[in-house]
C-alpha cells in the first residue's frame, strides 16, 4: 500500500516536472508574443477574457496567470475590471491541458509517443539557435509530461472487491456524494498547486474505472475552487485592489460550482449527448470546457456588479490613499517556474516607475510656474514619491536579480541587464526632482533674491526636459532604433547648449553685482534640470540593447 502511494506520488512528480519544462520552453519561445498580448489589454471585458485564455494556454497554468494578475493589480498596472475578465479567460485556458491529456494520453500507447517526441526535441535543445533550443525544451517537457501520465496510469490501484465497496459507499449518496467529490477535487488541487495536475489525476482515475463519470465531473468542478488558493496567497500583504482581484477569483469560481451543482445531472447528460461514444476522458474534457465557458458567459455581463460587490466586501482603507510602501513579489508558485512572465512583470514595473518620476518633474514645473506660492504640499508629495521611487529601485533590482537566476533565453538576459541600468537612472531622476523642489523651497523660505526673469529663463530648458521624459516614457521597454537614438542625442545636445547659455548669463550677473547666493542657487537648479537630461540619454542608450 505504502509503495503504491509512493509510486503515485513519483508519477505525479514526473508529470509536474514535464509540465514545468514544457511551460518554460513555450514561454521562452513565445516571450515576445506574451508581451504583445499583455500590452493590448483594454477595458473591454471580452478582450480581457481572450487575454486570460491566451496567456493560460501559453504558460499552461491558470494559477500562474491569476497570481500574475493579482501582482499587476497590486502595482496599479491593471484595473480591477480588467483583472476580472482575465481571470475568467484563465479558467477557460486551463481546459486546453485537459483536452491534450484526454485526446493523446489515453488513446495511444503513451511511451510509443513520448519517447520519440523527447528524441526529436533533444537535438533541437542543443542547437546554437535560441528559438530552436526553446522549442526543443518544450518538446522534451511535453514528452516527460506524458511519461509521467503513463506512470500515473500504471500506478493507480486495480479495481478489487474491497476498492469497489469503498468507492460505492461514497458514490451512491446523491447530493452528499456530489459535495464529497467536489471537496476532494478542491483538496487535491490545493495540495498539488496545479489544476492541470488535478485534472490528470481525475482523468486517470476515471479511465481506470476507479470512479464513475459523475464523481469525476464533481472533482473537475472542485478543482476550480482549489486553484484559487495561489491567487489568495499572492494577495496576502498586497494592497486592497490586489486582495479584491483574488476575492473575485474565489467568488467567480465558487459561484460557478454552486450554479452548476443545481443543474449537475441535466448538464452532465447534455455533455454526454454532445460527445460521441462512451469515452469517459473525452466526456470529462468536454464537461470541463463547457462548464468554464458557460460560467464565463453567465457572469461576463455582471463584471461591473462583481467589481462593486468586492469593493464593498473589501473597502478602501485610509492607508491606501497615498502611495504607501512599494513591494514587488517574485512570481514563483510551487512546482511552476515562469521566468518569461516575470520579465514581462518587470517591464510593467519599469513603465510604472517611469510614470512616477515623470509625475515628479511635472509637480516641480508647477512650482516653477508659481515661484512665490507656498509649496509645503508639493514638497511633501514629492518627498513621498521620492521615497517610493527609492523603494521601487531597490525592489525591482532585487526582482531582476531573481529573474537573472532563471533559465532565460538570450533576449531575456539582455533585457534584464538593460532594466537594471534603467531603474538606476530613473531613481537618479527622482532624486534630482526632490533636490529641485528643496532648492525652490529654500529660496522661498529664505527669500533669496535671483535676477529678474530667472524662472522665465529656466522654463525653456525645463520644457525640453519634460519632452525628453515623455520621449523616454513612450519608448520604455522597446528596442531603441538608430533614428530614435539620434533624436535622443539631439535633445541632449540642445539641453547642453541651453545650459551653457544660462551658466554664461549667471557669471555675467555675478560680475554685475547680483546676489551671489541667489545666482549660485540658480546655478544649482539649472545643473539638476540638465542632469535629468543626462539620465534620460543614459536610459535611451540602455534601450538600444533592449529587445
Amino acid at each position: 500500500m505504502v509503495l503504491n502511494i509512493m509510486e503515485i506520488i513519483g508519477a505525479l512528480g514526473v508529470f509536474l516536472f514535464g509540465m514545468k519544462i514544457m511551460s518554460e520552453g513555450i514561454q521562452k519561445a513565445a516571450g515576445e508574443g506574451l508581451q504583445s498580448v499583455l500590452n493590448h489589454i483594454t477595458s473591454n471585458r471580452f478582450v480581457a477574457v481572450l487575454t486570460g485564455f491566451l496567456i493560460t494556454t501559453i504558460i499552461q497554468s491558470s494559477s500562474a496567470t491569476t497570481v500574475m494578475v493579482v501582482s499587476f493589480v497590486n502595482a496599479g498596472l491593471l484595473t480591477l475590471t480588467q483583472s476580472i475578465g482575465i481571470i475568467m479567460g484563465a479558467n477557460i485556458g486551463t481546459t486546453v491541458t485537459g483536452w491534450i491529456v484526454s485526446l493523446l494520453g489515453f488513446k495511444f500507447k503513451i511511451s510509443a509517443m513520448a519517447l520519440p517526441i523527447i528524441g526529436l526535441g533533444l537535438p533541437l535543445y542543443f542547437s546554437k539557435f535560441a528559438k530552436r533550443r526553446d522549442w526543443g525544451e518544450f518538446m522534451i517537457g511535453f514528452g516527460i509530461l506524458f511519461l509521467g501520465l503513463s506512470f500515473l496510469k500504471d500506478s493507480m490501484p486495480s479495481m478489487d472487491a474491497g476498492m469497489v465497496g469503498f468507492l460505492e459507499s461514497y458514490t451512491d449518496k446523491g447530493v452528499l456524494s456530489l459535495v464529497i467529490f467536489i471537496m476532494a477535487g478542491a483538496l487535491i488541487t490545493v495540495i498539488v498547486h496545479s489544476s492541470s495536475a488535478s485534472m490528470a489525476i481525475t482523468l486517470t482515475m476515471a479511465h481506470n474505472g476507479l470512479i464513475p463519470l459523475e464523481a469525476a465531473a464533481a472533482m473537475v468542478m472542485g478543482s476550480n475552487i482549489g486553484t484559487t488558493i495561489d491567487a489568495l496567497l499572492a494577495s496576502l500583504g498586497a494592497n486592497v485592489n490586489a486582495k479584491r482581484a483574488a476575492r473575485v477569483h474565489i467568488l467567480f469560481n465558487i459561484a460557478g460550482v454552486v450554479v452548476f451543482s443545481f443543474i449537475f445531472n441535466p448538464f452532465l447528460r447534455m455533455v454526454q449527448a454532445i460527445v460521441p461514444g462512451d469515452e469517459i476522458t473525452t466526456n470529462l474534457a468536454m464537461f470541463h470546457t463547457m462548464f468554464n465557458i458557460l460560467n464565463t458567459v453567465i457572469f461576463i455581463g455582471f463584471v461591473p456588479q462583481i467589481a462593486k460587490l468586492v469593493e464593498k466586501m473589501i473597502p478602501m482603507g485610509e492607508e491606501e490613499a497615498g502611495l504607501g510602501t512599494y513591494t514587488l513579489s517574485y512570481i514563483e508558485p510551487m512546482m511552476q517556474s515562469i521566468p518569461e512572465i516575470n520579465i514581462i512583470k518587470a517591464q510593467k514595473e519599469v513603465s510604472h516607475m517611469t510614470k512616477v518620476v515623470e509625475d515628479m518633474f511635472s509637480i516641480y514645473l508647477e512650482v516653477c510656474n508659481n515661484p512665490d506660492k507656498k509649496m509645503g504640499a508639493q514638497v511633501k508629495e514629492i518627498k513621498e514619491m521620492e521615497d517610493y521611487s527609492d523603494q521601487m529601485q531597490e525592489e525591482i533590482t532585487k526582482f531582476l536579480i531573481a529573474c537573472s537566476g532563471e533559465s532565460l533565453n538570450e533576449t531575456g538576459r539582455n533585457n534584464v541587464s538593460a532594466m537594471m541600468r534603467i531603474v538606476n537612472e530613473l531613481e537618479s531622476i527622482g532624486d534630482s526632482c526632490y533636490h529641485l523642489i528643496l532648492l525652490s523651497e529654500r529660496r522661498f523660505k529664505k527669500n533669496i533674491p535671483m535676477h529678474d526673469n530667472a524662472m522665465a529663463e529656466l522654463e525653456p530648458i525645463a520644457t525640453m526636459v519634460q519632452n525628453f521624459l515623455f520621449f523616454i516614457k513612450s519608448h520604455i521597454n522597446e528596442h531603441m532604433d538608430k533614428e530614435s537614438l539620434k533624436e535622443a542625442y539631439k535633445m541632449e545636445e540642445k539641453l547642453q547648449t541651453f545650459k551653457k547659455g544660462l551658466n554664461k548669463g549667471i557669471r555675467k550677473n555675478i560680475k554685475k553685482g547680483a546676489d551671489i547666493k541667489g545666482e549660485l542657487l540658480y546655478l544649482d537648479i539649472v545643473g539638476h534640470v540638465e542632469q535629468i537630461g543626462d539620465y534620460c540619454l543614459n536610459i535611451a542608450q540602455s534601450l538600444r540593447a533592449f529587445y
